[in-house]
């Protein structure tokens, strides 16, 4: 499908990844992972602010109380962007020095899931079944779900809250688990769609108003909406870049597909050719058939010293802490936006 698509952050990161639409300032969170950068654009006024990291940064995620809970490394690690400042929560794969963190999101209760990976050799090369799915729980105790991964990717939960969607990229597919929303524990893994020949390796993904996925393809220069339930791809939209590597729907009523992507490993005759490679790209609305998602971003660890009994909560400025699991879900339910249906 042809329909336009706005390069709006132009300066380039090495692996753009982890796009996440902070509604309240209107700035799209975004991470340069091994440039080692943590970026936050402002859309009113086209502005950049930026936090280096010291090590590969895998995502970054806003919480309730401000600042942002990021992986970098092997840790979890809380950052305060007024000081620049990170301090460590935890540290995981203890025993696997040459791991770092890849992709994460927070479940609609507020735990963060994040994957790992080997360090690349170079782009998708590496040592392979290193990596593991992790969460990150509201009294900073880690879960560690399974291993055996090669590279931990895309991931995002049904608007039921029933079903957790995950790409573990090399396997070229998108996979299903149930979930448990009351104690975040997955199970019955299976397969929801297969890559096709020439879409790429599936990387970064997010879900709209539909329940459908869209799933960034890295090396395939796209990004895919399919259907979970059928297993069936529905729409393409190209970039101009080859290496898409995720995507978030953001704006004010979230009918924009925002859209990240890489250019490490590429030449000087791969630049000439993309020169937008690593860039950040906005795709505006274009079908009455897509929806503005409500599925907003999370926010994460109400305190990070004190988190006390309360659950964490999308970022809406009317929702309100609680330790009562089936009053914030009443509670999510009421207070999220209705679907807003885009008009041609």
């Amino acid at each position: 499908m042809s329909v336009k698509v706005e390069c709006v952050v132009k300066e380039r990161c090495e692996i753009g990844e982890g796009p996440v639409w902070e509604e309240k300032e209107g700035t799209l969170l975004f991470v340069d992972i091994s440039g080692q950068k943590i970026h936050r654009w402002n859309s009113a006024t086209n502005q950049k602010e930026t936090v280096a990291t010291e090590k590969f940064v895998g995502c970054a995620v806003p919480r309730r109380s401000g600042g942002y809970v990021i992986g970098e490394g092997r840790s979890f690690g809380a950052l305060d962007w007024e000081s620049r400042s990170i301090s460590t929560i935890a540290v995981i794969d203890e025993d696997k020095p040459n791991n770092r963190f890849n992709d994460g999101k927070v479940d609609p209760a507020g735990r963060l899931f994040a994957g790992t990976m080997a360090m690349e050799e170079r782009p998708t090369v590496l040592e392979l079944k290193q990596g593991s799915l992790f969460s990150l729980n509201k009294d900073h105790i880690v879960v560690k779900h399974f291993n055996q991964v090669d590279i931990s990717n895309g991931l995002d939960w049904s608007l039921d809250h029933k079903t957790f969607y995950y790409i573990d990229s090399l396997t070229y597919t998108v996979e299903a688990f149930n979930y448990d929303i009351n104690t975040g524990s997955i199970s019955n893994r299976r397969m929801v769609y297969k890559m096709e020949e020439g879409e790429g390796i599936p990387d970064g993904m997010c879900i709209d108003a539909d329940g459908r996925l869209w799933v960034a393809c890295y090396n395939g220069g796209r990004v895919i909406q399919i259907d979970p339930q059928t297993g069936v791809r529905l729409q393409t939209v190209k970039l101009p870049v080859d290496k898409t590597t995720s995507c978030c729907f953001g704006g004010r009523d979230y009918s924009d597909l925002y859209v990240t992507s890489a250019c490490k490993g590429m030449d000087e005759a791969d630049m000439a050719k993309q020169p937008q490679a690593g860039c950040v790209f906005r795709v505006p609305p274009w079908c009455s058939q897509r929806t503005a998602i409500f599925h907003p971003p999370l926010s994460t660890l109400t305190s990070i010293q004190n988190v006390g009994g309360s659950w964490f909560f999308r970022n809406y400025d009317n929702f309100q802490r609680t330790s009562n699991i089936s009053e914030f879900l009443q509670q999510e339910l009421t207070c999220c936006p209705p679907n807003q249906r885009i008009r041609e």
